[in-house]
């Protein structure tokens, strides 16, 4: 658990540093458990997350661009009635406890001085933003609501007392002292770190298991001088924003260095910094997966459809391939029709197609005489060898439709809000999904595709399309005959185009950095990215969308890099304060 007390402790503080005396201007809510306010302090606007999501529940300042809602949830509507205009007092933690306090102060509808308390609790899946009338401790309302039925020990509804919840009966660490932690733990029972976390409020295993690192050899000695250390550390804000790639390929984050993990670190600048990368991606493809759930579903549906046909047509295919078999079989019946009879279920003959001169025996049904078991023979033959076109023609098709909608699956990865409207809509025109007509979605079909920008080191400009749609868009409308288009090879994934006839090596990998990162080899290595002139890609009459087909083209080998990707983007983000 990297968001524990100690590491709200440092993000309170680093938020009310910015933030304290500012002004609320804006109030959004972009997804069911997350809060954007826009807050005016220090001559610039921030903007601040508070997030109550089962797995990503966090505060901190943001960088990232969410998208909104058409219509503001009722949560952030009464948020905007009690809270846009009003100043940020105060921003606290209570104790060391994962729970931040903003207190806010201004005038109401009659012009009254008002104190609000909006109280974020980060408690995984119980986590919760609460906004409460400070003056009579009364909840107004919050983003999740708890009745009696589900947490007998309080009620989060509104018109309720606030109530906080309840008390860990734990130490508090940053009071602790040697002799303090000699009463507190068992040298003898073992598991120190474990033992850590019981006794002390606010300190995760990675706290605790860094002091038992930093203590080496931990015992009575040791362990008390390593903690007091860790903690000294949080009590004179020496924080070192961290975050640690492992060799296995997790990312682990915390605001003071931890020694006992291996791998490659990254040091921030400020821990909203920090989770700005963490949750890079992370939040955004789950409020996605949330939103197009029954799409995926669908998708997945149909790529399983076309898989288990493309198996029976292959099996009807081996079958049909038997067609000279049946042939044999029925002349053989032909020329042996004075050795039989009707009721025989086989029968033995020569071969005379054999060189050898063996005999082969050929089932019968007994219930057809002989030239009827002949002609069944010669019927299934027919049969077979016309069937083996049309189920070739049928594997082809199915096996388009299998790659097709895997690369849907891909797309619905990396997908925005909008990008997951245009896969519905692209579903709709292929006639996969039934369409539902609004007034005003004529318009709305023929707006152009929104492409994401990129910039290169070197100032080129780099666009993506994250979905069929804006592929198209971008390599048959947008782009120029001589720019220089990317792709993974023989990989689902997105089209990436430079503007700029002949770009710069550094340019060309680090564009190739952005095919292969927003493909299906996002988590490989040395992954092949095809390159060539946009007049090299041509577009086959009929194929599916996004479908393409190139010549002249180059191989680079790259290794897809969030942070690469970040980097590239926050160039964009420079140019554009410029």
């Amino acid at each position: 658990m990297s968001f524990d007390g100690l590491f709200t402790k440092a993000m309170s503080e680093e938020i009310a540093s910015l933030l304290k005396g500012g002004r609320i201007n804006k109030v959004h809510q972009p997804s069911k458990g997350e809060i954007i306010m826009i807050i005016r302090a220090g001559g610039k606007n921030h903007k601040l997350l508070l997030s109550a999501h089962p797995s990503y529940a966090r505060v901190q300042l943001t960088n990232e661009s969410y998208e909104n809602p058409s219509e503001p949830p009722m949560f952030c509507m009464l948020l905007r009635k009690h809270l846009e205009g009003f100043i940020l007092e105060n921003l606290y933690q209570v104790d060391v406890d994962r729970v931040i306090v903003l207190e806010i102060k201004g005038r109401n509808e009659i012009g009254d001085i008002s104190h609000k308390k909006l109280i974020i609790e980060i408690m995984g899946r119980h986590s919760n933003i609460i906004l409460v009338d400070r003056d009579r401790n009364i909840i107004l309302d919050s983003i999740k609501h708890i009745s009696p039925a589900i947490n007998s020990y309080r009620t989060v509804l509104p018109g309720n007392e606030y109530i906080a919840p309840p008390a860990q009966e734990k130490k508090n660490p940053l009071d602790a002292t040697e002799e303090t932690l000699l009463r507190t733990i068992n040298f003898n029972e073992g598991r120190l770190d474990k033992q850590l976390v019981n006794s002390f409020a606010g300190i995760s295993p990675l706290f605790s298991k860094e002091a038992v690192y930093q203590a080496g050899l931990a015992n009575r000695n040791t362990l008390p001088n390593a903690f007091l250390n860790q903690i000294n550390k949080v009590k004179q804000k020496q924080y070192e924003p961290t975050l640690i790639h492992t060799p296995d390929g997790k990312e682990i984050f915390y605001f003071i260095p931890l020694d006992h993990i291996d791998g490659t670190r990254q040091v921030f600048s400020s821990l909203s910094a920090l989770l700005d990368r963490f949750y890079f991606g992370k939040a955004e493809r789950d409020r996605v997966k949330q939103q197009s759930h029954d799409l995926e579903r669908f998708i997945l549906n149909e790529k399983k459809k076309n898989e288990k046909k493309i198996i029976k047509l292959e099996e009807t295919l081996v079958n049909s391939e038997k067609a000279k078999e049946f042939q044999l079989f029925g002349e053989l019946i032909t020329a042996n029709l004075y050795a039989m009879e009707k009721g025989m279920k086989e029968i033995e003959v020569i071969n005379y197609y054999d060189e050898n001169g063996g005999t082969i025996t050929i089932s019968l049904d007994p219930q057809k005489n002989p030239s009827e078991n002949a002609q069944k023979y010669f019927s299934r033959y027919q049969k077979a060898k016309n069937s083996i076109d049309v189920v070739k023609e049928q594997i082809e098709i199915a096996t388009e439709e299998t790659a097709y909608f895997d690369s849907l699956l891909q797309q619905l990865e990396f997908a925005s809000p909008k990008d997951v409207v245009e896969i519905r809509e692209e579903l709709q025109d292929g006639g996969y999904l039934k369409a539902k007509f609004k007034k005003g979605s004529k318009n709305k079909q023929n707006q152009k595709p929104q492409l994401e920008k990129y910039i290169s080191s070197d100032g080129d400009e780099m666009y993506v399309g994250k979905n069929n749609k804006q592929n198209d868009y971008l390599t048959n409308k947008f782009s120029r005959r001589d720019d220089i288009w990317l792709h993974t090879k023989d990989i689902p994934g997105s089209h990436v185009v430079i503007r700029n006839t002949d770009p710069s090596e550094k340019t060309l990998l680090e564009a190739a950095s952005l095919a292969a990162y927003f493909s299906k080899a996002k988590e490989s290595s040395s992954v092949p990215v095809d390159f060539t002139a946009v007049r090299h890609v041509k577009k086959p009459n009929g194929s599916k969308p996004g479908f393409v087909i190139y010549d002249n083209q180059q191989t680079l080998y790259v290794t897809p890099d969030a942070d690469k990707v970040i980097e590239l983007r926050e160039n964009l983000k420079k140019l554009n304060v410029q």
